[in-house]
């Protein structure tokens, strides 16, 4: 079978579950696939082409005898590179971790495999997690399948780069500040930021404790909620897992929407917007109107709050987490990361509480939006991904620093910890990805599957490899 490399999770598991497929054949064409392209793409740092191999004739074994696991079962996933892996070299992205290997795995990892999915490697990560680039000095840069002179977009630059151009069907990904939501709109695959404390982050290595959150990336919703189902659940390893129940978010894609009322959220989203992606937002909110779908707009000040409120909080956290690395090994840390720590070191307590207060106060707007509301629409990122190695980029005649602007419009969603996801919704002029981003209550992800599904079976943009 010819460009295994292009299935659907979903496409590939029923292929497999009739034993139509193996999954020696269908590692094999991933692994063919990533030898083909990472040269160009630098999305791995370290690939498992041998224990991925040996998987996949385990799961070969055990699929013909009759012992199917379920979905993930023989498919081929990638892990970001701080997702903790017994035996296996774990970097964060980092000259200080380069020799890092864990004893066990994270939770995740372990969900993954115990679900029949084959680890195929590690995937490059801007250090430690902080910056939206996925430019990294010790590791190279990630590169866009989509033109491979742009950023990937960060911190989860390999995992949306893998996904897209079809090295691995899906992939883990981190997201604090919207390190799996900018990845997914610059390189135009699905990107769920599940509610706070939903999936386990036992194992993950830290970034900001009271940001943090883990979720899939890959090229269609379906195969999202079909990677969730996988890893989502509480975890009493992990003081912040959440204690709710876990349903299958799959379990309503088809479900009519509608009834259902969005909010499209102004000024902010908009106040610095590329005229394109405004365009493709607007067409992608005549959509849901073709689907009959209210979208309203609706004026949110608290929003303007956002880069303060979340500034504070993730550098402050960050740098004590990093405290040890940033007073004994600052050197080996890249000027990016290194300065932005830095920053984090000198915020004030007093700042930090201020902060979390305005966050409390923040949250409750939000969440009583979401009561007149079921999803809020916005932007993933307001502009196409730039140039690597671009400091700035002009956004309606005005010079915007790329590292903020990248962050701008996924920052107000990890303040509240809601469910978000980012689908792609189409291509600028210069063939470029554009996302949209989707939120809705807390622990709602099968529903914003189900409108994330409806709108995806519209747009032209479901599972789309890229030319290369």
């Amino acid at each position: 079978m010819d460009k295994l490399h292009q299935l659907s999770i979903s496409e590939a598991s029923k292929l497999l579950k009739s034993k139509d497929l193996s999954p020696v054949d269908l590692v094999d064409a991933h692994l063919v696939r990533l030898e083909e392209t990472d040269l160009k793409l630098n999305s791995f740092i370290t690939v498992l082409e041998d224990t991925a191999r040996k998987s996949a004739l385990q799961a070969e074994k055990e699929i013909l005898s009759g012992r199917w696991r379920g979905e993930l079962h023989g498919i081929p996933i990638g892990l970001k590179d701080l997702y903790y892996t017994k035996g296996v070299t774990t970097t964060i992205g980092s000259k200080i971790y380069k020799d890092f290997i864990p004893e066990y795995d994270a939770r995740v990892t372990s969900n993954l495999t115990e679900a029949g999915a084959i680890i195929l490697g590690k995937l490059q990560m801007h250090e430690f997690a902080l910056g939206t680039t996925s430019h990294n000095p010790h590791y190279g840069s990630a590169r866009n399948p989509w033109n491979i002179e742009c950023i990937t977009g960060g911190s989860s630059g390999g995992s949306g780069s893998s996904v897209s151009a079809g090295q691995c069907m899906g992939a883990l990904g981190t997201d604090t500040g919207g390190s799996i939501r900018i990845p997914s709109a610059l390189c135009g695959v699905v990107g769920m930021k599940p509610t706070f404390g939903r999936v386990s982050r036992h194992g993950v290595f830290p970034l900001s404790n009271s940001l943090d959150t883990v979720g899939p990336m890959t090229r269609t919703v379906e195969d999202n909620a079909i990677m969730l189902n996988a890893i989502a659940g509480y975890d009493e390893q992990d003081s912040f897992s959440a204690k709710v129940e876990v349903t299958n978010f799959k379990s309503n894609l088809e479900k009519d929407i509608r009834e259902l009322k969005i909010a499209k959220l102004e000024p902010y989203f908009y106040d610095v917007i590329d005229p394109e992606v405004l365009n493709l937002i607007d067409k992608a909110c005549d959509k849901f109107n073709g689907l009959g779908v209210a979208v309203e707009t609706v004026e949110l000040r608290v929003l303007e709050h956002t880069l303060a409120i979340s500034g504070s909080i993730l550098l402050t956290e960050a740098a004590e987490l990093h405290s040890k690395n940033l007073n004994e090994k600052a050197a080996l840390i890249g000027s990016d990361v290194k300065l932005r720590l830095q920053q984090g070191a000198l915020i004030s307590g007093v700042d930090y509480v201020k902060s979390q207060r305005a966050r409390t106060v923040y949250n409750q707007q939000m969440n009583e939006l979401l009561q007149t509301y079921d999803v809020l629409l916005a932007p993933t990122v307001p502009i196409p991904a730039p140039p690597i190695g671009q400091d700035s980029v002009e956004v309606n005649g005005r010079l915007e620093p790329i590292g903020p602007l990248m962050a701008r419009l996924t920052r107000p969603q990890n303040i509240t910890g809601l469910p978000t996801i980012s689908v792609p919704i189409g291509l600028t002029s210069d063939l470029l990805p554009v996302g949209m981003q989707l939120t809705s209550s807390a622990f709602c992800e099968e529903l914003l599957y189900n409108v994330a599904h409806q709108f995806e079976k519209v747009s032209t943009m479901k599972n789309i490899i890229p030319p290369m």
